[in-house]
């Protein structure tokens, strides 16, 4: 992506913190006519050691997983909190509108999980970010049952070979800085998001 020194993220710390956070992704590889081919998926992040790894899933009868399997890097994309600014928080009014927003890019390598441990372990770790008291549920459920769900999706590790982080909060414009944040606090969801980042950060050292 497009990725002024201003706007990258120099803590790679930043881009974990976003993705657990906003973990609903878009998978992005080559389908067999050279075409972008997307799904949207949760996916679930596992960081040691300097190595990290996502884990998701897709229908068995989506081919994204046949594209994988045949060409395994790809490209996964989580975009974080993002908000329309307004102009009138610059004290200048030779200024335009813009629009600031917190976003990842993950290149990856894919491996396909096709046992039942590995994908059982998988939705347990979906379970558990998104709807723990499913757990105890999902445990009880027949084994043939299970067994049949599991059969129904492919699975795969995503390993991350490659990150980008963009960060762009107008902080290269620090005269509008303090108004930006008080109307992205008194402002909506997304906005409040904007405003916590920016308590967050640094300006100076993002």
């Amino acid at each position: 992506m497009y990725l002024p020194p201003q706007f990258k993220a120099k803590d790679e710390a930043h881009a974990w913190a976003l993705i657990r956070a906003y973990p609903f992704a878009s998978l992005i590889s080559n389908d067999d006519a050279g075409l972008p081919f997307v799904t949207p998926l949760p996916l679930h992040l596992e960081y040691a050691d300097g190595r990290a790894v996502l884990l998701g899933h897709c229908a068995k009868p989506n081919p994204h997983w046949r594209y994988l399997q045949a060409r395994p890097q790809a490209l996964v994309t989580f975009m974080g909190p993002h908000a329309y600014m307004t102009p009138r928080v610059y004290p200048a009014l030779a200024r335009v509108p813009t629009w600031n927003y917190l976003t990842v890019h993950c290149t990856v390598t894919a491996r396909l999980i096709e046992h039942f441990d590995g994908k059982d372990r998988l939705l347990k770790h979906l379970i558990h970010d998104h709807d723990p008291a499913y757990a105890e549920q999902w445990r009880a459920l027949p084994e043939d049952y299970q067994h049949k769900m599991m059969n129904g999706i492919v699975a795969f590790e995503l390993e991350v070979v490659d990150l980008q982080c963009k960060l762009k909060l107008n902080q290269h414009r620090p005269e509008a800085h303090a108004a930006m944040k008080a109307a992205y606090a008194a402002g909506n969801e997304n906005e409040r998001a904007l405003a916590q980042w920016m308590d967050k950060l640094d300006s100076r050292a993002l």
